[in-house]
């Protein structure tokens, strides 16, 4: 039998190379509107997570959640910023900024530190501040370059950090969350559906058997890594599943570059690699962090 340990690395390694390979999936689609895709997607997430629930019986769990007002409330706000997350995702595989999405995937772990210190009071080591401070320089050289500040990287990282924050408050299963998150949007994507099948009736809104089958398909290609997610992290260090995250904006660097031709400028070399020096840093210092931790919990048994 495979190690929980390995079994670990084996669902959190899945669940960043099915992220990674996310501008692949939306990319079929970028002929649908970005915000009927939304729809489709939190549609077809609901009744796919809700058979889920069904079959293991965790309604007991949806039940709990909602009867607490401050989970109530913190489950409204994180679907409002997930389903913004996943709206600026998919908008921006469709027009052609893959490569913008993936920095702000590479931004996303070094603005929780961030949040951390603010919010949570966590105390910031010092290759943490280079780390931060390295990305910062990263992201003003891309907007002075561009004349603009990079909006869909910075839009990304900040509400994906944002989720994590309040999801971290209000605790609850990866499973659990889904269910109420696309629960709440559910009622408002049906809605625009019906209104679209209303307005343009004909021959299924003109999408293709491909489309059809992506849109239906949206529910589980969004919900098995973020299941596959929670099983890694439950088995991993923290800082081990902080190394592993990065296996996604890498792969959407590559699918942005090699497949679909997005310009890499000499200005983009130049915040990717602040970026990464920042990345290396923080992750050598997870490490460090990690092995320290794992010594003293043996010294002390």
């Amino acid at each position: 039998m495979k190690s929980e340990s390995t079994r670990g690395f084996m669902f959190a390694v899945g669940a960043y190379f099915l992220w990674g390979l996310f501008p692949i999936y939306w990319k079929q689609l970028a002929r649908v509107p970005a915000a009927e895709v939304l729809a489709h997607r939190v549609t077809w997430s609901f009744v796919f997570i809700t058979l889920f629930v069904l079959a293991v019986r965790g309604f007991g769990s949806v039940r709990d959640t909602l009867l607490s007002p401050k989970a109530r409330r913190a489950m409204l706000a994180s679907t409002l910023l997930i389903s913004t997350n996943w709206f600026i995702f998919i908008w921006s595989v469709a027009n052609h900024r893959i490569l913008e999405a993936s920095l702000g995937y590479y931004l996303n772990p070094l603005l929780n530190v961030l949040v951390g210190a603010w919010f949570l009071k966590e105390r910031l080591s010092r290759p943490q501040v280079v780390a931060v401070l390295l990305a910062t320089a990263g992201v003003a050289n891309l907007a002075i370059a561009q004349g603009s500040l990079p909006w869909i990287s910075v839009a990304l990282a900040i509400s994906f950090c944002l989720y994590g924050l309040v999801r971290k408050q209000a605790p609850v299963t990866a499973r659990t969350g889904l269910f109420i998150e696309t629960g709440f949007a559910a009622p408002l994507a049906i809605t625009y559906l019906v209104y679209l099948g209303v307005s343009a009736p004909s021959d299924g809104a003109g999408f293709t058997t491909t489309e059809l089958a992506l849109l239906a398909g949206s529910g589980i290609a969004t919900a098995l890594p973020l299941l596959w997610f929670a099983e890694g992290a439950r088995r991993l260090r923290y800082s081990t599943l902080g190394i592993i995250q990065y296996i996604a904006p890498t792969l959407q660097l590559a699918c942005a570059v090699v497949l679909y031709g997005e310009p890499f400028t000499s200005a983009h070399a130049v915040t990717f690699g602040f970026i990464w020096a920042a990345v290396l840093l923080y992750a050598t210092d997870a490490l460090w962090r990690g092995r320290r931790a794992a010594r003293a919990a043996r010294a002390a048994a």
